[in-house]
């Protein structure tokens, strides 16, 4: 059976190969029970790299302009992007 893995991950501008800032795995195979923080190092330091390792990017970021004067505001992590895995999980139950 095939389950699927997402991992958010967040960087520092919407260039798929600069550093991880946050990230999260969200695991439907039930093996890892990793969470949001739990770690000092992201799993991977890139989008790219996650890539190269078989992630498939579902999601990328909607770039958005910031509105007038509004330029140097802090908010939400603005480049997200949604990777998925699927995973033979070996079961052939239904």
């Amino acid at each position: 059976m095939t389950r699927q893995q997402l991992l958010i991950l967040c960087v520092g501008n919407p260039n798929p190969t600069s550093p991880v800032v946050a990230w999260s795995l969200f695991d439907g195979t039930g093996r890892t029970t990793a969470m949001a923080g739990d770690s000092e190092t992201p799993p991977y330091e890139s989008i790219f790299a996650a890539m190269k390792d078989g992630w498939r990017v579902i999601q990328v970021p909607q770039l958005v302009p910031a509105a007038p004067g509004q330029e140097h505001q802090t908010a939400f992590l603005r480049f997200e992007y949604v990777l998925e895995k699927l995973i033979d999980t070996g079961d052939r139950r239904v």
